[in-house]
């Protein structure tokens, strides 16, 4: 059974930074990565990252957020820098399983003041 554990999330002023973490289990995970959803709106794609370390990311975090993973510990984390009040949300880790579902974390609220 997969579980994630995620963690790190919080309040912090515009210009802060955080780090989110997100424990996989269960499994081996191909592709993992983080989305968001904020209040009123639908969950979108933050960042992923594959299992050689390729990276993507949405347009409006690019030099800002950078998404990493240990693969031994089946981990991927989430540096977000810079941060600006537009990234408050819910901040969900997203994996992908050898049997190539995907599945979900539970979500950490980021809220940014300004």
């Amino acid at each position: 059974q997969v579980q994630l554990v995620e963690s790190g999330g919080g309040l912090v002023q515009a210009g802060g930074s955080l780090r989110l973490s997100c424990a996989a289990s269960g499994d081996i995970f191909s592709t993992m990565g983080w989305y968001r959803q904020a209040p009123g709106k639908q969950r979108e794609l933050v960042a992923t990252i594959s299992s050689v370390a390729t990276t993507n990311y949405e347009d409006s975090v690019k030099g800002r957020f950078t998404i990493s993973r240990d693969n031994a510990k089946n981990t991927v984390y989430l540096q977000l820098n810079s941060l600006k009040p537009e990234d408050t949300a819910v901040y969900y880790c997203w994996v992908v399983t050898a049997q190539k579902f995907g599945v979900w974390g539970q979500g950490t609220q980021v809220t940014v003041s300004s």
